[in-house]
């Protein structure tokens, strides 16, 4: 997969990220997300994978290395009940417009376009707590749509789901990247997850070692499985 005629979304150029301990987790990584499209990212576990996602979201600082990522960012967390505070779900997608200072109206007009997006309007009132673990996701990707992001990044979102679900959230993601222009980077340790994407890449040591059609992505990873068993 070639990227020359595509505008990036998310640049990265040889970031460097250590733990206080000292602990090296990135050492010059690289790589571009182009815009509109649906990305994800593979690695062996304490390949970097999250702690890239929490760089690009600016939830960690840097060692050194640039980010360059289009604003708004939505994130998304592996477990939703860390980052859905609200007790309903129409007001926690609101949550998120607090500092816009838009109108009572304009806020419940961004709210149930958001949860049109995700197929979820009939919960708006429904209680956080009555929700399924994919619904929550779900609500978790409205809240980053009512604040109009560009770019979607998440971490391993289906981690706590079931295998239907799973790919039901994989796919409704795949459909707002199409419909909607944008852009987004997915965690994920699930090969049959690279079937939604555009492309991947494969972290290894804290680094991009492979990237491309999610095809070859999917055969190199399937290869080192076979060679380490």
């Amino acid at each position: 997969m070639t990227m020359t005629n595509q505008t990036p979304a998310i640049v990265v150029k040889n970031l460097s990220f250590n733990w206080a301990n000292g602990a090296r987790v990135l050492d010059a990584c690289s790589l571009k997300v182009p815009q509109g499209e649906f990305w994800m990212l593979l690695g062996t576990n304490g390949s970097g994978k999250s702690t890239l996602l929490r760089l690009l979201a600016g939830l960690l600082t840097p060692n050194g290395g640039e980010i360059e990522i289009n604003s708004p960012v939505g994130f998304v967390f592996q477990n939703p009940d860390h980052q859905l505070v609200m007790p309903t779900v129409g007001a926690d997608v609101a949550f998120g417009l607090v500092k816009e200072k838009l109108s009572w109206k304009q806020i419940r007009e961004r709210v149930r376009e958001a949860l049109e997006a995700v197929n979820l309007l009939e919960l708006e009132r429904r209680p956080i707590y009555a929700l399924s673990g994919g619904q929550k996701q779900r609500i978790a990707i409205a809240g980053a749509l009512a604040r109009h992001c560009d770019i979607l990044l998440l971490d391993e979102p289906t981690a706590l789901l079931d295998a239907d679900t799973q790919q039901e959230l994989v796919a409704q993601v795949q459909r707002l990247v199409k419909s909607r222009g944008l852009t987004a980077l997915w965690v994920t340790h699930r090969l049959d997850e690279l079937d939604f994407c555009d492309g991947a890449f494969l972290l290894e040591g804290g680094k991009v070692v492979a990237q491309g059609e999610p095809k070859q992505i999917k055969e190199k990873l399937l290869q080192t499985t076979e060679r380490e068993s």
